[in-house]
């Protein structure tokens, strides 16, 4: 649409669509560059899926490592993201590969200006750390911080894991009652909580600490302003350029002029089941933020954008959801001893242990519609922490409704969630084999150190695997889940919106999960979502300033 100069409502430099990493990096950038900025937000709760996430930047030759002289390089760098993504479309061209890699120390950098304090998750491997350029703690997060700083922004803030937990601790705290190492970590995070509350601090971590740093440093500190509830309705394009935007705000049509351009930074759309099913062949069950229900993707389409990458999502195993509520995405508890997962004929499939991607795949490509189950006996459930167990109400429905069932023998297991008895039986005899054995000769569990990563170490001679043999047993319903959408707005290493005959939208910019991931079909690390969200939106924000009014 096109509307003339004088019918603008309210003019900036930079317009930024959406309030998670993507779109608080991009504002940022564009403060940084002495740009004005205005920040339009669709739902009634900032933060978006960030604020859900473990909030982890995977960041390959960061500047924390240089500080801390821990081995990495660009050509590292590069050489594993060649080997894990390879090349599968425009997305993950080479110059968008070394975009990201280049723009590390510049977010860093200009990060911890605005006061973010970042620590490396030092033990966190890559998820492929034995291919070429593969290492160990290329991830950062914010050091635990004061929601309060925030002030009346903390009340509208979408909800997270409201403790001062770090990426860093999870692999321990899963079994914080099993091992003396994650006994330590476990009275560490209880301390650390202690701590705050006895100073009067309310300490938050993980995605919640990572928006809570962004939102102080961009919102609190320096002034931008955020609309909540005012969704985008449509871009403004004049001449050839995309000149602004429309959004509903307080009930009306604003028009904002974007002088310098408009960041498309509103996640994908897996909160969106006609878009699924559409490009996906799936209804879906996200873990992410409900409010993404791909509207901006949809918008940059009509402005001429090219797409890619739509059939494919952060894929991974969840927990079916009960009525009414939503999946619960798993991570250690795939890897921990004395458990695996089965398919609808009883039989294993894949690697447990695998990146949450890769499993997802897996799932997808086994049976898209089929039933899955994780079955663990009497010694995963005492010993390791189960996250969607930790609510005792949500529990109680998950055994009403089957999605949760338990038996006192494997065979009367079998019988309850619908596996032929025959096989079931004959694929724990031989898991159980590989448990004692220490090698999972099928899949090949336990081989990696990501896999090792969520293991238990005292269980030996693989700490991945445990044989299922002591009752009672327990199976949980597991469904396809996923933290996100992966697909959309085919961007350039600056982030500017690309035409299907790759020439610029001038004024049109896309990261995050607007935009289609440079990391194409895989994960190659911790926070490979957040990661080149936060790098795309600086370099798009730099960009806006490079290419003056």
């Amino acid at each position: 649409m096109a509307v003339s100069d004088q019918s603008f409502d309210n003019t900036y430099d930079v317009v930024v669509v959406g309030s998670g990493a993507a779109g608080f990096a991009t504002a940022m950038g564009a403060v940084d560059e002495g740009l004005s900025v205005l920040m339009v937000e669709s739902t009634d709760k900032w933060g978006g899926s960030t604020a859900m996430s473990g909030g982890g930047l995977w960041m390959p030759n960061n500047p924390l490592m240089r500080r801390e002289r821990i081995g990495d390089s660009r050509e590292d760098a590069l050489t594993y993201l060649e080997t894990t993504v390879g090349d599968v479309g425009r997305a993950t061209s080479r110059a968008r590969k070394e975009a990201f890699v280049d723009g590390i120390a510049d977010f860093v950098t200009t990060a911890e200006k605005f006061g973010l304090h970042f620590v490396r998750s030092t033990d966190y491997p890559d998820y492929y750390p034995e291919l070429p350029g593969g290492k160990i703690g290329r991830a950062i997060e914010v050091e635990p911080l004061d929601a309060k700083a925030l002030g009346p922004w903390r009340e509208t803030i979408r909800p997270g894991l409201p403790l001062p937990v770090k990426t860093d601790d999870v692999w321990l705290l899963a079994r914080a009652w099993s091992t003396p190492g994650g006994f330590v970590r476990g009275a560490e995070l209880v301390f650390r909580a202690l701590g705050g509350l006895v100073s009067g601090k309310q300490l938050v971590g993980l995605g919640n600490g990572l928006v809570t740093a962004f939102c102080k440093a961009v919102v609190v500190d320096r002034g931008v302003p955020l609309w909540l509830s005012s969704p985008l309705d449509d871009l403004i394009v004049q001449d050839g350029r995309v000149a602004g935007v429309r959004v509903t705000r307080e009930g009306r049509s604003v028009s904002v002029r974007a002088n310098r351009g408009v960041m498309l930074a509103g996640g994908g759309f897996e909160s969106n089941p006609e878009l699924r099913r559409r490009y996906q062949g799936i209804d879906g069950n996200p873990s992410g933020n409900p409010g993404n229900v791909g509207h901006p993707i949809e918008v940059a389409a009509r402005a001429g954008a090219a797409l890619e990458l739509l059939d494919d999502a952060w894929w991974g195993a969840s927990i079916a959801p009960p009525t009414g509520g939503t999946a619960t995405f798993i991570l250690s508890e795939r890897s921990m001893p004395y458990s695996l997962m089965v398919d609808a004929k009883g039989q294993r499939f894949a690697n447990e242990s695998e990146s949450y991607v890769d499993l997802g795949h897996h799932m997808l490509e086994h049976d898209k519609d089929g039933a899955y189950w994780l079955v663990l006996d009497a010694r995963a459930m005492r010993r390791y922490l189960r996250t969607f167990a930790l609510d005792p109400r949500a529990t109680r429905k998950m055994r009403r409704e089957g999605i949760s069932v338990k038996a006192s023998t494997l065979r009367d297991l079998a019988a309850k969630i619908g596996v032929d008895q025959g096989t079931f039986r004959a694929t724990i005899e031989r898991f159980n084999g590989f448990a004692r054995s220490g090698v999972d000769a099928d899949f090949g569990r336990g081989n990696s150190a990501y896999d090792r990563y969520y293991g238990d170490p005292l269980v030996r001679p693989n700490p991945n695997l445990g044989p299922i043999e002591k009752g009672p047993f327990t199976a949980y319903r597991v469904v396809i889940g996923d933290l996100g959408t992966k697909g959309g707005v085919v961007t350039d290493e600056h982030g500017r919106a690309l035409r299907e005959d790759g020439t610029v939208i001038e004024g049109l910019y896309a990261a995050g999960n607007s935009s289609a991931s440079v990391m194409g079909r895989t994960y190659p690390g911790p926070g490979s979502t957040i990661g080149p969200a936060s790098v795309f939106g600086l370099r798009g924000a730099r960009q806006m300033a490079a290419s003056g009014a």
